[in-house]
């Protein structure tokens, strides 16, 4: 097991170790991540909303996206991206999937993609993050998820339906909670391929692998380099039910994450917890 360190990484390091041997790959393992009651989350959500029609939300929206596709652009400098040619026949507002390690990913996938704009749907606990992070939150293209059933069954999907009619991209993380540096892709959860086929929209499914440079960043950590992979895109079955495409593309999915995985590092996957699970951990 892993000893507590100064670094404040390594106690989220040692909750995934835990939940990996316990088989639990979607749940939280931050240890500062806000904890909303379920009163609280809807009072969050609409403050939120209300706050989109109003002319400060759409100027401090317009300084967050130009901000995002700057950072993206720089990071991108470091990024290799494959997989591209796989967009060529999609078109129209589509649901991206990809792994969920680090706030940074979606400023990859938002690169690979070629996107200016890229919805994101976020936890509502992310719109209540202090300084910096929670302004970024409360500004940018964010689809905010709850716990509350009668949101999730009617403001949610109407809110998300809107966007893809729009013929904008949305990313959802269908592994619910972020692993620090995780490389390994994590069984998913449906909803992401419920929504697809509901709203009749393909999932550009994406993987990044996470590679360790020589430079320290914290006591007990690289940087790490990303690479991009995009893979072939999935589309909902006209034949088949709502449900049974969510599942047939759930299944899709996993299985070309972890072919891309093995691919990236060479290695079968497995759920077998090791260091070198962790990219960037100085072992």
């Amino acid at each position: 097991m892993i000893e507590p360190n100064v670094d404040p990484h390594l106690p989220v390091v040692k909750n995934i170790e835990q939940a990996v041997q316990e088989g639990r790959f979607n749940d939280k393992v931050e240890v500062n991540d806000p904890n909303l009651p379920a009163s609280e989350q809807k009072d969050v959500i609409a403050n939120y909303l209300r706050r989109q029609h109003t002319w400060r939300h759409r100027v401090n929206n317009v300084i967050v996206r130009t901000g995002m596709n700057l950072t993206a652009r720089w990071l991108g400098r470091t990024v290799t991206i494959t997989g591209q040619a796989n967009l060529a026949g999609v078109h129209g507002g589509a649901i991206v999937t990809s792994n969920h390690f680090s706030p940074m990913e979606n400023l990859v996938v938002r690169k690979g993609l070629g996107l200016p704009r890229l919805y994101i749907v976020s936890q509502t606990t992310n719109l209540k993050m202090p300084g910096t992070l929670g302004y970024v939150f409360n500004n940018a293209d964010i689809l905010p998820i709850a716990s509350d059933v009668n949101y999730l069954a009617h403001e949610f999907p109407a809110m998300l339906e809107k966007v893809l009619a729009a013929g904008r991209d949305v990313l959802i993380y269908p592994e619910q909670e972020m692993w620090y540096n995780y490389r390994k892709p994590r069984p998913p959860k449906r909803g992401a391929y419920y929504y697809a086929a509901q709203f009749n929209v393909p999932i550009i499914s994406c993987f990044v692998a996470l590679q360790t440079s020589s430079r320290q960043v914290s006591p007990a950590f690289n940087a790490v380099s990303y690479q991009l992979e995009i893979l072939k895109p999935i589309y909902p079955d006209p034949t088949q039910s709502v449900r049974a495409n969510s599942i047939a593309m759930m299944n899709q999915d996993y299985q070309q994450k972890c072919a891309a995985y093995e691919r990236a590092y060479h290695r079968p996957l497995s759920y077998t917890f090791s260091p070198d699970d962790i990219a960037g951990w100085r072992q």
